[in-house]
Order: structure tokens, then C-alpha cells, then sequence
């Protein structure tokens, strides 16, 4: 028995009827019975209620695997440069012995972490060249488009005429293959 029904019943022993009346799947007034929760969740909801989230779409797609894997790794590393410029600031604080080696690893952890997000940057850059993201003139992925849509466009008429051949019965035609 809940703190509600305790609070709520009266003190001639009428809470044995308030907990059978409940249902005993939802052991809480704020849980819906059965037949709330049996709705297709399509359907409309009570006003009363509102959903618990909106499902909106993604803005953005997923990021490519290799761009993905280098801001990990950029994240992993800037993560424990944090870590290290701490330590040597707090060591810097307590006068100990280690403050001296953790500020130079500070500072080459700054350094390859520096290099991390540049490398998470260029892997952007190259996948987009490579993979026709990016729509610059000078892009390697334009051209390369522009020359598949040029073969397509050969074998689609050489196709079409070879149809043509077929159906005239090849007349015209000074060999058969």
C-alpha cells in the first residue's frame, strides 16, 4: 500500500477496498492501465497528456568511419592532455618533484593534440574531395563523376543503336558479330 492511500483513506479500515479496486499491474496512480498502454503508438495521445519525446530526423547523416575514428582519437588525446596539464598544475601547487616532468608531457600533449584535430580536419577534407561532398570546381570527385556520366552516356546510346540494328532485321548492317 502506497503513502497516497494511506494518507487518503479514512481511519475505519476502508483501505483493504482502495487497494483491491486498484489494478494490480500498476502498482502506482501515475502508471497507466492496460487499456492505456495497449494504444498503438501512432495513435493520438490524451490532450492530458503529452508524448514523452518527439522523434525529430537528423539533421546532419553519420559522420564517415574515418572521420568518426580520428575525432575519437583527437577526443582521447585532448582528453588526457586535460588530464596531464591538471596534474602538473596541481603538482605545481604542492611543491612536488613530479610538477617538472608533467609540465613537459603537458606540453607535448599539447602538441599531439594539436596534431589530433588538424588530422581530424584534413581526414574531413579528403573524404569530401574524394567522396563528392564538397561542390568545388575543383574537386576530384566532380571530374570523376563527369567522366562516369559520359561512359554511361556512350554505352547507353551504343546500346540503343545496337537495339536499332536488331530491329531492322540488320539491314544495313555490312557484318554480324
Amino acid at each position: 500500500m502506497g503513502t497516497a492511500e494511506r494518507r487518503e483513506a479514512p481511519e475505519d479500515g476502508v483501505t483493504a477496498q482502495l487497494t483491491a479496486q486498484r489494478d494490480p499491474e500498476a502498482p502506482d496512480r501515475d502508471i497507466p492501465r492496460h487499456e492505456d498502454t495497449a494504444k498503438a503508438p501512432d495513435e493520438e495521445r490524451p490532450p492530458s497528456r503529452p508524448p514523452l519525446w518527439v522523434e525529430e530526423p537528423a539533421r546532419h547523416g553519420r559522420m564517415p568511419d574515418p572521420v568518426r575514428s580520428a575525432a575519437v582519437r583527437a577526443v582521447l588525446i585532448i582528453a588526457v592532455t586535460l588530464i596531464q596539464a591538471m596534474v602538473a598544475f596541481l603538482c605545481t601547487l604542492a611543491g612536488s618533484w613530479l610538477a617538472f616532468p608533467m609540465v613537459l608531457s603537458s606540453v607535448a600533449g599539447t602538441v599531439v593534440a594539436t596534431w589530433g584535430a588538424l588530422d581530424v580536419w584534413v581526414t574531413r577534407q579528403v573524404w569530401n574531395q574524394r567522396n563528392g561532398v564538397v561542390s568545388v570546381p575543383s574537386s576530384t570527385a566532380r571530374a570523376l563523376r563527369r567522366e562516369k556520366r559520359r561512359a554511361r552516356r556512350q554505352s547507353r546510346a551504343a546500346e540503343r543503336a545496337q537495339e536499332r540494328i536488331r530491329r531492322r532485321g540488320g539491314t544495313g548492317q555490312l557484318s554480324h558479330p
